[in-house]
């Protein structure tokens, strides 16, 4: 089976809800003849965006999903202020991001949390996009490799093959993340084969070779071409091109 070419807007903490119901309006309108079928689009929304926008999926899209940001760890109960992942099902999402830097970095989110939340996601029947790279010192110091197989296999090696069929994986530099900085198209393939290559030792050849492999950390119109061209590379987890239409449409349009 090909793997899945995505690309995955993360809208992060941004757009009051009207100018996110405009934005994804915009982007549903473009896509049926801009966007190839063969490439998923994927709206990760605030959370107060998601009944609206589930409610704008035009059922003649069947490669846009819609996605959130995050959920939390427990099942239910007196957590006050967070979203559960039954509350997301009961929307419907389609996909959650899972682990993305930010949340490890301000909220200390951990592997083990990370572990948890993918369990409860798939008992859902909700896909994650599990977030995992590297500090720019870890990157200096040459260990960025085995730091994020660590983050890989903490959170995700306790799953079946079958399971695995159900997640995508974000490669996300955090040096690169909102700098401007952007990884060599030869460092993003050489970090995603990395990660191929550690799914093929868990769960063998085939579950790694469709696992879907995106790249995060400043992808803009004029380097995601370049980007997605490595072998490995299976598409972009992007942050503030996906809030400009004409760049979101663009880099859709550069696989």
């Amino acid at each position: 089976m090909a793997r899945r070419k995505i690309a995955a807007g993360n809208w992060k903490m941004n757009t009051h809800l009207s100018e996110g119901i405009s934005l994804a309006s915009a982007i549903v309108e473009r896509m049926a003849e801009e966007v190839p079928s063969d490439v998923q689009l994927v709206l990760n929304a605030p959370f107060i965006h998601l009944t609206s926008l589930r409610g704008m999926m035009p059922s003649d899209r069947p490669n846009l999903f819609l996605g959130a940001q995050n959920c939390s760890d427990k099942a239910s109960g007196a957590y006050t202020g967070e979203v559960s992942v039954s509350m997301l099902k009961s929307v419907p999402v389609d996909f959650t991001i899972v682990g993305h830097s930010e949340r490890r970095e301000y909220f200390q989110e951990s592997n083990a949390q990370l572990a948890q939340k993918m369990d409860l996601l798939l008992e859902q029947e909700i896909s994650p996009i599990f977030c995992c790279g590297e500090p720019l010192n870890i990157r200096e110091a040459g260990t960025h490799v085995e730091y994020v197989k660590t983050q890989v296999s903490e959170s995700l090696f306790h799953l079946t093959a079958a399971q695995m069929e159900h997640i995508v994986i974000a490669y996300e530099p955090i040096w690169a993340i909102g700098t401007g900085v952007t990884a060599s198209a030869a460092q993003a393939q050489d970090m995603h084969a990395a990660i191929r290559a550690h799914l093929a030792e868990k769960f063998g050849p085939s579950v790694a070779e469709e696992t879907s492999i995106l790249y995060g950390g400043s992808v803009k119109p004029n380097n995601a071409a370049e980007l997605f061209a490595g072998a490995d590379v299976d598409g972009g987890l992007i942050g503030g091109a996906s809030l400009k239409v004409e760049d979101f449409i663009a880099i859709a349009k550069s696989f």
